[in-house]
């Protein structure tokens, strides 16, 4: 199925830029395709014009699609992931992205008109009455500037309209009982003032069946409202004020237990069946009752049937509110254009994880974060067109960031218990079958009480203030050929305490907690920095039209991505968590800062005009060679510690084209090859079972020359839009989507358990309409193939600790399986 796929899709993009016949070219002259205009150098451009790898996403396909937020643009754009996680969320581009970790932001830049979004949470956020979204694939460190070291994805929301538009658009989807109702009121409001009205509503009660709490999950709330007016104060002043506040919540997980390893003669379904026991004062071997580490009792479900979507939890949920102003002024000097844009972003959320991920009760994790932003941007463009056409400006932004996040361990908890065990075990080799083994754990080797309904809290603290000077000018040296200089300057400065602190159920201060939390490696301690650093990032482009039709460049560039602080490592910086005497200890020091990450690219490519205008084929051949590459890991029980990863070189390929073949019938369709490898990276989290291999880092892994996870070898979609009148009233309309996927992993561990097999989704959306666009319904099929997708997975937390290493658990996200709904849309 994979070669037949590339096949399928290498021919289909292939036809574009077959050499065009005079019978081709007679028939074809008629069907030109529409102009697709882009923004991607800060001004008004046809993409074929653009020296770089871009793909750009119509809010029109994006609304007929169902695309409602970044997830479901990857299947439109290859080289483009989004993955969720068990506590952040990921993009990447061309197999770069930032990690989890509240302390990163995105290598993705996303940029919402105008205005920087570099945090993950927000990636989370709806997209809806979009004009236009535009994926800039490679770094993007001059006109788009923070950060962008991978791309930047830059949306644009739709403005205002000349004349009255009103529109109301609704879907029902009965499997996963998701409901959606946009509504739109566009148009003049005085002469010189229009506005714009956007509200979406969404709910889905999800496709998982948590049979634990009898719930479909996840069940998703999401409101949104945003407000538009343009006022045209002159013929050379406008003004544009944008007022957006919604909210986006989520009621338990697309996430499942996969699968249970056993090295060892201990599983950890195995162990969870004696800890039950125990915790039930049920005894363990001999039957004796246990008194001193018993509680009320606990039951549970081990449930590995992640992957037919059904789960056993306590529960998660996630409410996110988050609110935007955006003020742009466009002003006329002679032929030049001064741009001011003056951007306000604010989010806080609150989050409940059940982050050991089964319904018995281990441990909970509560996490908050509230965030405020304030940018201002200044820029000046030439009129275009001239010698030297050059755009200008200077950007300053000012963040805070509060994140506060509680690890609790519910009266009832097998933990503790687990504790008591590791601990037996440690006693008497490991063996549970040791005649020594209950003497051990009746003998209190260590007393577990204190535990129970305890919690270890984190704050986290940081204040960015950063400033950046940019320029990038064109010289247009004959009417065919142009080369390009571009540079930015920046400097930040940030400032970041944290505080990690032990609480027992009653709230108090409990030195006994410091050892039993400690053998999860979660340490007591309290930390502040602050770090200023500057960056010159360059860029040269040269690019020359072969003729009318066909362009050809190549350019170098640079990315950079500040360095900061480590959000979520457990343990002090230069001291290594500790537990006590006789209880298996994660042996790793912790990580507050974290180094700055850099770039160099080399893209060659070349974008063509077909067949009189009706086919066009973009190539872009790129390698981009990367240093102190910023990665998370999971250390193995509770926490992530950020870790540069010394060096790591992507490359490939991209293709992407449109024909037109009929009036009625259009392709288009988009390849990428992605060859992604660690250069240098001796200090990565092992798999589980691996042994550690690396000489430089003790019990850690080195993967150089490995890959990564989500850097499948070869993506790609083809889609064929079909429309037919029906007599002059009606209209047909039909798109048919084909996105493919080579095989990856899915986990930084590499594990060959979390690999994800190649697939091929199907989607069809099959619609009938008035030809005047007055209204239209529609079926919308998404997945149609079914296919089991997982887009992240890891070890189950805790589940290596409980095994004394013999045994772990897997926990998996899944993408969405087969859905079919019911679309329709009224204009007034």
């Amino acid at each position: 199925m994979r070669i037949a796929m590339k096949h399928a899709l290498s021919l289909a993009i292939g036809s574009a830029i077959a050499s065009s016949t005079p019978v081709f070219a007679q028939d074809s002259a008629a069907f030109t395709l529409e102009e697709v205009i882009v923004t991607a150098q800060k001004r008004e451009q046809s993409l074929q014009d653009v020296p770089l790898s871009v793909n750009a996403v119509g809010g029109e396909k994006m609304a007929e699609a169902g695309i409602t937020n970044l997830e479901g643009m990857t299947g439109l754009v290859p080289n483009l992931t989004f993955n969720q996680t068990g506590i952040g969320t990921n993009v990447a581009i061309r197999g770069i992205s930032s990690g989890i970790n509240q302390g990163f932001e995105q290598s993705v830049g996303q940029y919402v008109d105008g205005i920087y979004y570099g945090r993950a949470q927000l990636t989370r956020a709806p997209m809806f009455d979009m004009e236009r979204v535009e994926v800039l694939r490679g770094p993007q460190s001059i006109l788009f500037g923070k950060n962008s070291i991978a791309g930047a994805i830059s949306m644009t929301s739709a403005k205002p309209t000349d004349e009255f538009e009103a529109k109301i658009g609704a879907l029902y989807e009965p499997e996963h009982d998701e409901q959606q109702i946009d509504l739109v009121v566009s148009g003049p409001i005085t002469e010189n003032l229009s506005g714009r009205l956007a509200i979406m509503d969404r709910t889905m009660d999800g496709y998982f069946d948590n049979e634990f709490l009898d719930n479909d999950e996840q069940d998703d709330d999401e409101t949104f409202i945003r407000g538009t007016l343009v006022w045209d104060a002159s013929d050379d002043l406008s003004v544009t004020l944008k007022v957006e506040d919604g909210s986006f919540d989520s009621k338990g997980r697309n996430i499942g237990v996969t699968q249970e390893t056993t090295l060892g003669a201990t599983s950890y379904e195995a162990q969870l069946d004696r800890l039950t026991g125990i915790n039930a004062n049920q005894g363990l071997l001999t039957g004796g009752a246990l008194p001193s580490i018993t509680s009320a009792g606990s039951s549970y479900s081990l449930n590995t049937n992640g992957d037919d979507f059904e789960r056993t939890s306590n529960g998660d949920f996630s409410e996110n509110d988050m609110e935007n102003v955006t003020i742009t002024v466009e002003y006329g000097i002679g032929d030049y254009t001064l741009t001011s844009i003056t951007g306000y972003n604010a989010y806080e959320y609150t989050e409940h994880c059940d982050c050991d991920f089964i319904s018995a009760e281990l441990i909970e994790l509560t996490s908050e974060e509230e965030f405020e932003q304030y940018s201002q941007e200044f820029r000046i463009t030439s009129p275009g067109g001239e010698t030297i056409d050059w755009i200008a400006g200077i950007f300053y932004q000012e963040n805070e960031l509060e994140f506060d996040d509680k690890l609790v361990v519910p009266e009832d908890s097998l933990l503790p218990t687990g504790v008591a065990f590791a601990s037996a075990l440690a006693a008497v080799g490991g063996n549970p079958l040791d005649p020594g083994f209950n003497a051990a754990l009746g003998g209190e080797l260590v007393n577990v009480d204190p535990m129970r309904g305890a919690s270890s809290s984190r704050d986290f603290d940081q204040e960015s203030e950063l400033w950046s000077i940019f320029a990038q000018a064109t010289w247009n040296i004959t009417d065919e050929t142009r080369l390009t200089l571009g540079a930015r300057y920046t400097d930040e400065e940030k400032e970041a305490s944290r505080r990690q602190f032990h609480l027992d159920a009653n709230g108090a201060v409990d030195p006994t907690l410091t050892g039993l939390f400690g053998a999860f490696g979660v340490e007591e301690h309290s930390i502040a920095d602050d770090r200023d650093e500057t960056s010159f990032t360059p860029l040269v482009t040269l690019q020359h039209d072969l003729t009318d039709d066909a362009m050809v460049y190549i350019s170098w560039t640079t990315g950079y991505k500040s360095g900061g602080f480590d959000v979520r490592s457990n343990a002090h910086p230069t001291v290594g968590a500790g537990g006590l005497a006789g209880i298996p200890t994660l042996d790793v020091e912790g990580v507050f800062e974290f180094e700055e990450e850099e770039a160099e690219s080399i893209e060659i490519g070349g974008k063509f005009t077909l067949l009189d205008g009706a086919a066009e084929m973009n190539v872009a051949l790129f390698r981009t060679e990367y240093t102190d590459l910023q990665t998370s890991q999971f250390d193995g029980t509770l926490g992530f510690n950020v870790t540069n990863a010394g060096e790591a070189t992507t490359q490939g390929l991209e293709l992407d084209g449109r024909w037109r073949v009929s009036e009625g019938l259009t392709l288009s369709g988009a390849l990428a090859y992605l060859d992604f490898e660690y250069d240098k990276f001796p200090n990565s989290q092992c798999a589980f079972g691996q042994t550690p291999n690396s000489t430089s880092h003790a019990g850690q892994c080195d993967i150089s020359g490995e890959t990564r996870e989500f850097t499948p070898e070869w993506t790609g979609s083809l889609t064929a839009d079909y429309i037919r009148p029906l007599g002059d009233a009606l209209e047909f309309r039909s798109t048919l989507d084909l996105i493919y996927s080579d095989d990856y992993f899915t986990s930084p561990t590499l594990d060959s358990r979390t690999e994800q097999d190649s697939y091929t989704k199907v989607n069809l959306r099959l619609a009938l309409g008035a030809s005047d666009g007055q209204w239209e319904v529609a079926l919308v099929g998404k997945n149609l193939t079914d296919e089991e997708v997982m887009s992240f997975s890891n070890q189950l937390p805790v589940s290596n600790s409980f095994t004394a290493g013999s045994g772990t658990a897997y926990y998996a996200f899944y993408d969405r399986p087969r859905s079919v709904a019911l679309q329709g849309m009224l204009r007034f």
